[in-house]
């Protein structure tokens, strides 16, 4: 079964990693080094099954490689899961032996950030390998970068669906407030949008709706909330062929990885008249912030300027769909698989 995955997704190498000390057990996936070291970050989630974790990890690591090519980076991607209650099995013990692990595979593959793993986990993990991005004393948090891409990706996809790139006025409906989509609020915010917000963790809507003016609604409610624009910012696949039929929105864009469960998906929102922007074109920020360390030249400034470009690499996305007449998911990877050579 393993080979036949490597085969699906086009997988280079899975590693997997088990460390029974510390209760350690991960799967380090290498989808392409075509352009260089894959890089991609750590997500530590307390999945249902192996088979869950192993779907996850070759998903978003493909999504890696396709998310750095068309970023213009030098960088392959990969990913990796850690399986287990991040709560109940964090410490440094237990993240210096994960970083032994990414140690071993001598460069092939550089982490950084993700779900459930922070700035200071990151450094925990950098005490045991040197192939860790997202350090506090270089790039730090990748969180406002990633942010402000699909900021500005939004705005270019509203310029084609609202005739103008402002967001004043506009609804948006934000899923998961966690570091990313909170940052991507305040930007919302702060350009005069109307803020509906959900996530699992009370304590972050309470922070949006006291601090940002926003309303709260269900995880339930999120997607069929009325909005223009929908913003996924939390887990992947929370679009699929059902449950589309309930959206509201003319736009989607936001900062989860893997939005839509499969290719029919975004067949069927081209279908339905939403422009959906694809997740790896305008997440891309936080990637942008760490690659530059990876690659040695990390520099603010620089960063910010490139990430804005995100602006730029949307409306070129959305020409080639249009001309190609094809969905803007199918164009957006036909686009980054030509830059992966």
């Amino acid at each position: 079964m393993i080979f036949e995955k490597l085969n699906e997704y086009g997988h280079e190498q899975i590693v997997y990693a088990r460390d029974e000390s510390v209760g350690l057990r991960a799967i380090i996936a290498i989808h392409s080094t075509v352009r260089g070291p894959a890089l991609g970050g750590s997500r530590f989630w307390n999945y249902a099954s192996e088979e869950d974790a192993l779907f996850d990890v070759l998903r978003l690591s493909r999504g890696m490689t396709l998310k750095n090519a068309a970023a213009g980076l030098d960088l392959g991607g990969g990913k990796a899961v850690i399986i287990g209650d991040p709560q109940k099995l964090k410490s440094r013990a237990f993240l210096n032996s994960y970083g032994r692990f990414i140690d071993s595979l001598n460069g092939k593959y550089y982490t950084a950030e993700d779900v459930n793993i922070s700035a200071a986990d990151v450094a925990m993990i950098n005490e045991t390998t040197k192939f860790v991005v997202g350090t506090p004393e270089v790039s730090g948090d990748p969180a406002p970068f990633t942010a402000r891409g699909v900021y500005m990706g939004m705005k270019a996809g509203a310029k084609v669906v609202f005739d103008t790139d402002s967001l004043e006025g506009k609804t948006i409906a934000v899923q998961g407030v966690g570091s990313v989509g909170y940052k991507l609020c305040e930007f919302l915010k702060k350009e005069g949008a109307k803020i509906i917000v959900s996530d699992i963790n009370s304590a972050s809507v309470q922070k949006a709706v006291q601090e940002l003016g926003a309303t709260a609604v269900s995880p339930e409610e999120i997607i069929a909330s009325e909005c223009d624009i929908f913003a996924p910012c939390a887990m992947g696949a929370v679009l699929n062929t059902s449950n589309i039929s309930i959206l509201k929105c003319k736009l989607i864009a936001g900062a989860a990885n893997n939005v839509l469960l499969d290719i029919g998906t975004g067949d069927k929102l081209a279908e339905m008249g939403i422009l959906y922007l694809p997740d790896y074109i305008v997440n891309a920020g936080g990637v942008i912030n760490c690659g530059m360390e990876a690659t040695g030249g990390h520099d603010p400034d620089v960063v910010t300027k490139k990430v804005d470009e995100i602006y730029a690499t949307t409306e070129k996305i959305i020409e080639l769909a249009k001309q190609s007449k094809t969905a803007i998911h199918r164009a957006a990877d036909e686009y980054a698989l030509s830059q992966v050579k």
